[in-house]
């Protein structure tokens, strides 16, 4: 990548050793169940987790979405964070398409929920009410800072779901990153989970792709579900090649980008005036907030004349990849402190 490129690490390219696997990839039709290479990744898949069976889609938030109305019945109600990627960033697709609410709960500064709020929230079986049906984490969790979630924790919160005959379903959208910071195997860290959404597009490098992981009789369900949502797909095993490549090969690196991360935020807390947010255990995120008198338009504007692509407005969040090396992000830190001194003048 040309450019130092810090909005998401949805921006990274695939790596040439995922190009060549795509070309060679052997094919059939996904939406027959015949193309082997995705059954080679769904099985990688879910043996990495130690689940049963897993499901390849197209996107992420097709794999969220597709676990809660797997699990949910029109009317039925999730408990989740009010931070939730999939309550704030996944356009309410399951109260859109399934009938199925939300009922939102603060989250800690570690990400987690309070097991009491959990258990208030669990509605009652009473005829007036919705039916509860379904508790969903997020590891690690974007909202505060990609902070990942201890497996005690979720033991907490799976034991609490099946004491109520609930469902545990973890948006693992950097759980890889999760099993880094935390140095656990990524299958411990959802042992009492009973799905799981996997984003091979992030940090993993893969142009695109997503897994669900559970139950066989879950997954069988949720194919259904996946075509209906339109994500039903053909010769698709020359993306899931590079999918295969990102399970296989780019999870271990990922301890890598958390080093970047604290280096970006060591850097910037050195800088007048700007504030870092703290977070829980630093991963691939850095959250920093602007002194107040600089025009955020106009320090993203000037980053960007340097080569240096920033997301949004203070707070600003800056993600670590592949493509993110110490030595580009010591760069950036440079062009931030020569822009901002610029801009404090000019004020």
């Amino acid at each position: 990548m040309d450019t130092i490129d810090l909005r998401s690490d949805t921006v990274t390219h695939p790596t040439s050793a995922m190009r060549a696997a795509m070309a060679a990839a052997p094919v059939g039709d996904d939406v027959y169940d015949e193309d082997p290479t995705v059954h080679a990744l769904q099985d990688y898949a879910a043996e990495l987790l130690e689940k049963e069976a897993a499901l390849f889609l197209p996107t992420a938030t097709m794999g969220n979405l597709t676990a809660v109305l797997t699990h949910c019945a029109r009317g039925d109600e999730i408990i989740l964070s009010h931070k939730a990627h999939i309550f704030e960033y996944e356009q309410g697709g399951a109260s859109a398409l399934g009938g199925v609410s939300y009922r939102t709960l603060p989250v800690n500064f570690d990400g987690t929920l309070d097991l009491a709020a959990i258990q208030a929230a669990i509605r009652p079986d009473d005829v007036h009410f919705t039916r509860t049906r379904l508790i969903c984490l997020e590891n690690t969790v974007n909202g505060c800072g990609g902070t990942p979630i201890t497996a005690e924790y979720t033991d907490a919160v799976g034991t609490l779901a099946r004491q109520h005959a609930l469902k545990l379903h973890i948006d693992g959208a950097r759980l890889f990153n999760a099993a880094a910071a935390l140095s656990m195997p990524p299958a411990r860290l959802v042992r009492a989970a009973d799905s799981v959404q996997l984003c091979l597009s992030k940090g993993l490098c893969a142009p695109l792709g997503a897994l669900l992981v559970g139950s066989k009789e879950f997954i069988t369900q949720a194919r259904r579900v996946r075509k209906v949502l339109g994500g039903g797909m053909r010769q698709v095993g020359v993306v899931a090649a590079a999918g295969l490549v990102a399970l296989q090969h780019m999870r271990e690196r990922l301890i890598e980008d958390h080093y970047t991360a604290q280096l970006l935020a060591d850097g910037l807390a050195q800088i007048e005036g700007v504030q870092v947010e703290p977070v829980h255990i630093r991963t691939n995120m850095v959250f920093f907030h602007l002194p107040p008198n600089v025009d955020s338009a106009a320090f993203v504007a000037e980053l960007r004349a340097r080569n240096v692509i920033l997301r949004g407005s203070s707070p600003f969040r800056l993600v670590t990849h592949y493509y993110i090396t110490p030595e580009r992000a010591r760069y950036a830190l440079s062009a931030m402190r020569e822009v901002l001194a610029a801009l404090r003048v000019a004020a």
